[in-house]
């Protein structure tokens, strides 16, 4: 995983698409959801660290 991109395309494998038209909704919506992934053992723990980061590098830079 490398962009927000894979991140959508991890959570579209798990039937997930989240698009509301604000950018940073979006991510904090993509970031519960991984989140909820993770708790669940349904991602393990690489992938959810490494869509953490991207998700949090996306967030910086919208702010």
């Amino acid at each position: 995983m490398k962009t927000i991109y894979d991140v959508q395309q991890l959570l579209k494998r798990f039937g997930t698409i989240i698009y509301t038209g604000n950018p940073l909704g979006d991510l904090e919506l993509i970031q519960d959801e991984v989140r909820e992934l993770y708790n669940q053992k349904l991602i393990d723990v690489n992938d959810f660290k490494q869509a953490v980061l991207i998700i949090r590098a996306s967030i910086n830079k919208l702010q």
